[in-house]
């Protein structure tokens, strides 16, 4: 499995950094902002934002209503999402063991907190997604996109490219129906991106 101690101490070296640059819904794309919204809004129950970082997606979904709930393993992430927003609810924990009962979840925010899961890791986490998902739950999925599933130097620690059609593949065996996505080309200042939106099929 990945190394979560060694991720989680790449992400804290530089956490204050990390907070300056992404940790306000500003700093998304504001179409990425709608893909996210137009998914994960409407959904009856709770909302987990899996590796929220400093909070500010979590945010961004209770503004609209969402009972949204973050979840990080780097303590100083989840004291600034505290800080930052104070009505909110987040937890240190990891995605490979969820500290929720089986189908009682709403919905799954996985934005950009996959890319460091080596392909053969992945699919005991979307197994533990699916465990948790209520039926017809929403999972939103935030990625670099490639053509190929390739590893790069990530400026915290080592990432992966994933094509969008791999990574739906991937999703529909975990047990989930991809129904949109979302890509954007990479430019001078950003790598290419990708999302991919899909239901829980039945358990």
């Amino acid at each position: 499995m990945v190394d979560l101690a060694h991720v989680r101490q790449a992400y804290a070296s530089v956490a204050d950094l990390y907070i300056d640059l992404f940790g306000a819904s500003r700093h998304v794309h504001v179409d990425d902002l709608a893909f996210i919204g137009r998914h994960l809004t409407q959904r009856s129950g709770p909302v987990l934002d899996l590796g929220c970082g400093p909070g500010h997606l979590t945010g961004h979904l209770r503004s609209l209503g969402v009972d949204a709930h973050g979840i990080d393993m780097v303590p100083e992430f989840i004291a600034h999402a505290k800080a930052t927003h104070p009505d909110g609810t987040y937890h240190l924990g990891s995605m490979e063991k969820l500290d929720v009962a089986d189908h009682t979840v709403a919905g799954i925010l996985a934005w950009y907190s996959l890319i460091h899961l080596p392909p053969q890791d992945l699919g005991d986490v979307l197994g533990e997604f699916r465990r948790a998902m209520a039926p017809a739950g929403r999972l939103v999925v935030g990625f670099f996109d490639g053509d190929e599933v390739s590893t790069f130097d990530h400026k915290v620690t080592t990432a992966y490219r994933w094509p969008v059609d791999d990574l739906a593949e991937r999703l529909s065996r975990a047990g989930f129906t991809p129904v949109a996505h979302l890509r954007r080309p990479g430019d001078g200042t950003h790598r290419p991106h990708a999302a991919l939106a899909a239901v829980a099929t039945d358990a």
